[in-house]
């Protein structure tokens, strides 16, 4: 089995107590005892290699083994996500941390069924940020992916003029995805429209900004699984895959 992941603030010293929801998690749920080996992430590239020492009811007590560094991976993909209904918006969220995307940016499109507005707005993208948390500890990532606050259509296209390539998924695009030029650094921006399809205004806008429209494949995809696939296409072609 791999080496669990936890999340801890501070790595220094050469003993660390794993308290909070972390220490309770290690020692109630995953009931991990003394001799096993865990890892503690900073979340930004710091890792501390552990055993455990000793498990109390809601802390594990850990004896560091070494540290080390881990880069961030370049280039960066960032995935401006129209925002999905229901309980598709968490699944989109996690698989696009499981399968590596650095920075997730809600978009609220003018098409979008769902709408984050005043307390609703901060509940959601609590959730977001709790999935892409949890999802990045299972899936044993060392640089947890950033998740934005709710983005306006102006903003995404501020974000994709300093791009070093972006693209906007969309059904009539002449071109595939997989012919995107790409960069060996910088960001990459992808953008994935709603249940209801980015607006002729919208594309026109991003276009303007410097995306380029691009087709992901012959069928349609849910926006929830849509930037998983676009993101898998990158990663392969960048070589971080």
């Amino acid at each position: 089995m791999s080496v669990p992941v936890f999340l801890a603030g501070d790595l220094s010293g050469e003993q660390i107590t794993l308290g909070g929801a972390e220490g309770r998690h290690a020692a109630t749920v995953r009931r991990l005892r003394a001799g096993e080996r865990v890892d503690l992430t900073d979340g930004a590239g710091e890792v501390a290699e552990c055993v455990v020492l000793d498990a109390g009811k809601d802390h594990l007590r850990l004896e560091v083994l070494g540290r080390r560094t881990v880069p961030a991976p370049e280039p960066r993909l960032v995935v401006v996500q129209g925002l999905p209904k229901g309980d598709r918006a968490e699944l989109a969220v996690e698989m696009m941390t499981e399968a590596g995307v650095d920075v997730i940016v809600p978009w609220a499109a003018s098409r979008c069924v769902t709408q984050w507005k005043g307390d609703r707005a901060a509940k959601s993208l609590a959730r977001w940020r709790a999935t892409a948390r949890e999802a990045g500890k299972q899936a044993r990532r060392f640089h947890l992916p950033e998740v934005t606050e709710q983005a306006t259509t102006a903003q995404v296209a501020a974000l994709l003029r300093v791009a070093a390539a972006a693209a906007v998924l969309h059904e009539e695009a002449a071109e595939p995805l997989s012919r995107l030029p790409l960069p060996v650094g910088g960001d990459i921006v992808l953008v994935v429209g709603p249940e209801g399809g980015i607006a002729d205004d919208e594309i026109k806008r991003f276009q303007e900004a410097g995306a380029v429209p691009a087709l992901l494949g012959p069928t349609i995809l849910r926006t929830s699984t849509a930037g998983v696939a676009a993101a898998a296409v990158l990663l392969t072609r960048t070589g971080r895959w």
